[in-house]
């Protein structure tokens, strides 16, 4: 199947997830075009992080079908390397390799999983260090860095891989809040270059400012959704109102 920019480039169409007894989605769906910025908010186990999680294939589905750029995730024959590629995926925890030095991170997936000239790749790796605001770093050890700079470099190692797409899982609910701005501000840098992102976020602020559109999660389903002036101050549902109410 071809896929064109005039359609979502991620597609969610009534996807159920359970783990054993627990049905975490109950019929998601939802629709993603090329540039977008669509925040996932919603109370703590409301299953924010799988979802996301589903998209680049981390979790399988029981129900429904997830396209990336008209491809279904969760088809048996698809490579998963290859919707790997499209679609980064920056985590809570920043999962970088301790021995290794930040741009030894950022260089490893296209070096040993696309087996790119490794010159070039290190010259593409210079240039996202010092797009996430790192320059100087890049024989920093991990352990060398604050948490904020340790979230920008999984951020750089994931656009590494050139991806369409960029997942963002609760990337500052680890962070000290003077930290936190920093990453935000790298996140809010690659949305105004037009990169497709899709983040779960705690931080109101930040949803309010640089999403196209923000969907409230409970229980597994979307309870409202909006562009951001429409759902802050109009919502409708009384689940939302006071989910804002406690956070605003």
């Amino acid at each position: 199947m071809t896929w064109t920019s005039d359609q979502p480039i991620v597609s969610l169409k009534g996807v159920h997830k359970s783990f054993g007894e627990l049905e975490v989605l109950k019929g998601i769906s939802l629709d993603v075009m090329k540039g977008e910025v669509i925040c996932i908010i919603g109370p703590s186990g409301s299953g924010k992080s799988t979802l996301i999680r589903c998209i680049n294939g981390l979790n399988e589905i029981q129900k429904g079908s997830i396209t990336v750029e008209g491809q279904e995730v969760h088809d048996p024959h698809l490579d998963k390397l290859e919707l790997r590629k499209k679609v980064g995926m920056v985590f809570q925890q920043y999962n970088l390799f301790p021995h290794k030095t930040a741009i030894e991170n950022v260089m490893m997936a296209p070096v040993l999983v696309l087996r790119q000239n490794k010159a070039e790749v290190e010259t593409r790796a210079r240039r996202l260090m010092a797009k996430v605001r790192l320059e100087g770093k890049e024989n920093s050890y991990p352990g060398e860095l604050s948490g904020g700079q340790q979230q920008r470099v999984a951020i750089a190692r994931s656009l590494a891989m050139n991806p369409d797409v960029m997942l963002f899982d609760e990337v500052t609910a680890a962070l000290d809040p003077e930290t936190v701005k920093e990453v935000l501000i790298t996140i809010r840098e690659l949305a105004e270059e037009g990169m497709t992102c899709i983040l779960v976020t705690h931080e109101m602020g930040f949803a309010r400012e640089v999403a196209d559109h923000i969907y409230f999660t409970d229980r597994g389903v979307i309870v409202e959704h909006g562009p951001p002036g429409t759902f802050f101050n109009e919502a409708s549902d009384p689940r939302t109102r006071e989910f804002l109410s406690q956070i605003l």
